[in-house]
């Protein structure tokens, strides 16, 4: 099964609504795993923060699904908006 049925799947399965808010409990797992690397004398652990990277951006990709955005609208954004932070940089 290819990662846009698999999203569909789930979807179907858990809903839109329960979806969004996992994306919203997902990126606050990051957050907070990304402060404890930051805050502690050791640091944190950056395998927590890799498999918090990760379950965001597959729940980013189920909102893309879910809300229809091409990946190719997306790219051009972020390419502006790259082209935008190269000029900040060189100024």
């Amino acid at each position: 099964m290819d990662k846009k049925q698999l999203y569909k799947k789930a979807i179907e399965k858990w809903g839109k609504e329960a979806q969004i808010l996992m994306l919203f409990e997902e990126m606050a797992e990051l957050q907070k795993a990304v402060c404890k690397l930051n805050r502690t004398v050791n640091g944190g652990d950056l395998n927590i923060v890799i498999d918090e990277i990760a379950d965001v951006e597959i729940m980013i990709e189920q909102l893309r699904e879910l809300l229809h955005i091409q990946e190719s609208l997306i790219d051009f954004v972020k390419k502006q908006k790259l082209e935008r932070l190269e000029e900040l940089l060189s100024a």
